[in-house]
């Protein structure tokens, strides 16, 4: 038997039904032109759409009532004009991109390839061009905006204090944790700040900040301003009243017997020392500290009886530290404070110095204070004090002087040389108010004087003492960029931190 290989076939090709040509064999039996000139898959696709862009806010309209920033050929444009296309969920996409057109022109054209089956299982590919018209439309926040309407959600901050120092100190924690992004403004009020926003989300979200950097307590209301019957839609403004307790930053204050008995037999009279979310008290008789957070304050709520412009200042003739053993102690006692020094000190008033009208007192500021030194206290003897927990005291029980704060070097001397500065919120006027005020200087001393408060803001150059001027005559190899500054960052930080002992010394 003879084996006969196999012969190799041929391509079976078969002529066009339409053209006559030669091509392979399909279920249409048809060409390529041919097949495109009977079917058109892009048939139910239109060919043009519109785009809605507000210019006020820069951005395109996503239905059904989502406004978005986009650029120029973009992803997030491609994909904005890819949703207004309808029917490309009955072909298959298989490239898009955009064609050039005048930025001016206000047509934006996108070239899209697609597949479809037709005639059976013959896959048909097309090219084709969507043009889409851009229309200006206001968005509903621009439209508010213009119409004097635009904030929908108010977040009041106040304090019932006479001091602004809070607010100071407030400003800088916005400031450093960004709280104030999504705010349309903020306008400043006697007792406080006002904060607009646009959702409420963003209101709850500066309200939550609030109550965690401050003790405070918040009330929300609505107003309705419109309402659609047919679509049973509501339209309210939200208000946020943030009230933060009335007691300020080295302020002194009196607690009822209930409120000292909770707190381990502290004395009723007390120092503000620290203010973060708690109210932090130290008892300068004993040394004794104590928290109070916010909902322990409300139950039993307390004021300032001296506040800091009540400060006088005294001079230090004799001190001596009290030792650990001799310190008095009894059961049930709360903590004693770590970072200070409790002492027995005889000052006499600055004022009447000269004098031998020495007064006793005992201080918790052993630890930074020696005879000469100036302090500030608050002079009890001679105080006209109205309230009803100090008025309960016994004589014996109330000292003539409590010291606050060591005072330092002249102030005068240290703000010629400061080298620092703080920013500022937005506020809605041309000039802030406590510009040239006497307490915010005061604010900018306690940050040079506290290395712990100066921890919690952010602190910057000041351009305007930092460059150096150059020389009048001298050659231009010599001469110096005014642009550049003459001490560094690093150095600046440096300056600030200044021992206690040598602050008197520093600015001499």
């Amino acid at each position: 038997m003879e084996y006969i290989a196999p012969t190799e076939t041929s391509n079976t090709t078969v002529l066009c039904c339409g053209c006559g040509d030669v091509i392979e064999p399909n279920p249409a039996y048809m060409c390529a032109a041919c097949l495109r000139s009977q079917v058109d898959i892009t048939a139910d696709i239109p060919k043009q759409a519109t785009l809605y862009f507000c210019r006020g806010c820069e951005r395109y309209l996503k239905p059904p009532n989502e406004w978005v920033q986009c650029a120029l050929e973009s992803r997030e444009m491609l994909s904005l004009c890819l949703g207004k296309v309808k029917g490309l969920n009955r072909v298959k996409l298989v490239d898009a991109g955009f064609v050039w057109t005048e930025p001016h022109s206000r047509r934006v054209k996108l070239k899209l390839t697609v597949q479809g089956e037709v005639m059976g299982a013959t896959i048909l590919q097309q090219v084709f061009i969507v043009e889409f018209t851009v229309n200006h439309q206001m968005c509903n926040d621009c439209h508010r905006s213009e119409a004097q309407d635009f904030w929908r959600c108010l977040v009041q901050v106040r304090q019932k204090a006479s001091s602004k120092t809070t607010f100071y100190y407030l400003e800088q924690l916005i400031l450093k944790h960004k709280a104030h992004e999504h705010t349309l403004g903020i306008k400043p009020q006697h007792d406080g700040l006002d904060f607009f926003f646009a959702t409420e989300q963003h209101a709850r979200k500066m309200v939550s900040f609030l109550t965690a950097v401050l003790p405070c307590r918040t009330e929300t209301s609505k107003k309705l301003q419109s309402h659609d019957m047919h679509s049973n839609i509501y339209n309210y403004k939200f208000t946020y009243s943030v009230e933060i307790v009335p007691v300020t930053r080295n302020s002194l204050v009196c607690l009822s017997k209930s409120l000292c008995n909770q707190l381990g037999g502290i004395s009723p009279l007390c120092l503000i020392y620290k203010y973060t979310a708690h109210v932090h008290l130290i008892d300068p008789s004993t040394g004794q500290i104590a928290e109070i957070d916010n909902t322990s304050y409300w139950r039993n709520p307390f004021n300032n009886i001296c506040e800091t412009r009540h400060l006088t200042e005294y001079i230090v003739m004799d001190i001596e530290v009290i030792r650990e053993r001799d310190r008095r102690v009894f059961p049930g006692m709360g903590a004693t404070s770590n970072k200070h020094t409790l002492a027995d000190a005889w000052v006499v008033k600055a004022a009447d110095i000269g004098s031998d009208e020495t007064i006793f007192t005992r201080t918790h500021l052993g630890h930074i204070l020696k005879p000469g030194d100036s302090v500030m206290g608050y002079a009890i003897g001679e105080a006209n004090i109205n309230d009803t927990n100090f008025n309960k005291l016994k004589t014996d029980n109330i000292p003539d002087v409590i010291l606050v704060k060591k005072l330092y070097a002249d102030r005068a001397a240290r703000k010629r040389k400061r080298k620092w500065q703080l920013k500022h919120l937005p506020i809605e006027e041309e000039a802030h108010p406590y510009t040239e005020d006497k307490e915010y200087e005061e604010f900018l001393a306690e940050l040079e004087e506290d290395p712990s408060t100066r921890q919690q803001v952010n602190i910057y150059k000041d351009p305007a003492k930092l460059r150096v001027p150059p020389p009048l005559a001298v050659d231009s190899d010599d001469l110096v960029d005014p642009s550049v500054p003459d001490i560094t960052l690093e150095e600046m930080l440096d300056d600030l931190t200044i021992d206690d002992a040598e602050m008197t010394e520093v600015y001499e």
